[in-house]
């Protein structure tokens, strides 16, 4: 008898009326704000305008869903296209199945076509939002909790995840939370990001190479210990390729951007320095045209006959009068 463990919900679902809610769609939705907020955050701590980070994410969250979807469906595709499948179900998003990969990918596309329209770099728009997307997914990770789903190996730990579901060929039993342990890291990742890019002053796209590279290294061994059924190549899952591969990938861009753009960008949002700077003249036109200077003195008198000297009468040399 096992006398600690973590339950799984019985369902995954509720209904208010005729209305479904689904846990794993709040995960995912609940995660959207965090990234926005944080990202928000950051963005204006680096010179940009508040709001910027969510006009653009209107862009990259639905490419980023469709791109994580279509990687599932790809990669899975016998759960949708061998026979007694319903290819209809790949397009169920609620059951599951959003590839970080394809999500990462295709919402790097959409992010890229938002900043673009707003005249924003990229890489400073990516090093904002990172910490945020860890933190997105480390929240995402639960709604693998409401669905029993994408667990590990079978375990007799206190915090062993019981399944009571057998539907989709699941066996009750208790097992390694791969979601819990994956949720644990990549909060891990987004205070390492933090941290990283406060103490080095990351730029140029660096902070999210750090978080794509730290996220790969724990994906890496969490998904070794998965044992739902995924395409294998020499001995290894797909997943544990791609991490390998992106991991390599990543750490190679920050290597060879330190060298080619060191330090941070001085300006991340041009149209914020504009507003900046309409601003202060406004103030300077106004305080001339009420006759005084912009720190609120009065504008000392201008004498009404010019000195028969200049320069003499201000006890200066008369080369220095002739200085243009």
């Amino acid at each position: 008898m096992e006398l600690a463990y973590i339950p799984s919900p019985s369902r995954g679902v509720l209904y208010l009326g005729p209305i479904p809610l689904r846990g794993y769609a709040f995960c995912i939705i609940i995660g959207v704000f965090l990234a926005v907020w944080l990202g928000n955050k950051r963005w204006v701590a680096r010179g940009g305008q508040s709001g910027t980070v969510a006009d653009i994410a209107v862009w990259a969250v639905p490419f980023g869903l469709v791109g994580g979807r279509l990687y599932h469906v790809i990669t899975d595709y016998e759960l949708y296209f061998s026979p007694g499948r319903d290819w209809v179900d790949a397009f169920k998003v609620w059951q599951g199945g959003l590839g970080i990969w394809g999500a990462i990918a295709l919402g790097a596309l959409g992010a890229w076509i938002g900043a673009r329209r707003r005249g924003i770099p990229m890489p400073a728009y990516a090093d904002a939002v990172a910490p945020g997307i860890a933190l997105a997914q480390a929240m995402g990770r639960w709604g693998n909790w409401f669905n029993q789903e994408l667990y590990g190996r079978e375990t007799h730990v206190p915090w062993a995840l019981h399944i009571t579901s057998s539907e989709g060929g699941r066996v009750p039993g208790y097992y390694h939370p791969t979601f819990l342990y994956e949720s644990l890291w990549c909060i891990g990742v987004a205070f390492l990001v933090m941290w990283a890019d406060r103490r080095f002053k990351l730029g140029h796209g660096r902070a999210f190479a750090l978080y794509v590279a730290a996220y790969c290294v724990g994906r890496g061994w969490i998904e070794y210990m998965r044992v739902d059924d995924a395409h294998h190549i020499l001995g290894l899952r797909l997943n544990d390729w791609t991490a390998l591969i992106v991991f390599l990938l990543a750490v190679t861009y920050m290597i060879v951007s330190a060298k080619r753009r060191p330090g941070r960008e001085e300006i991340v949002e041009p149209l914020a320095v504009t507003a900046s700077t309409d601003g202060t003249d406004t103030d300077k036109e106004t305080d001339a045209a009420s006759g005084k200077p912009a720190s609120g003195k009065p504008a000392p008198e201008k004498s009404a006959e010019p000195a028969d000297e200049p320069g003499a009468a201000a006890g200066e040399p008369e080369s220095a009068t002739k200085q243009s």
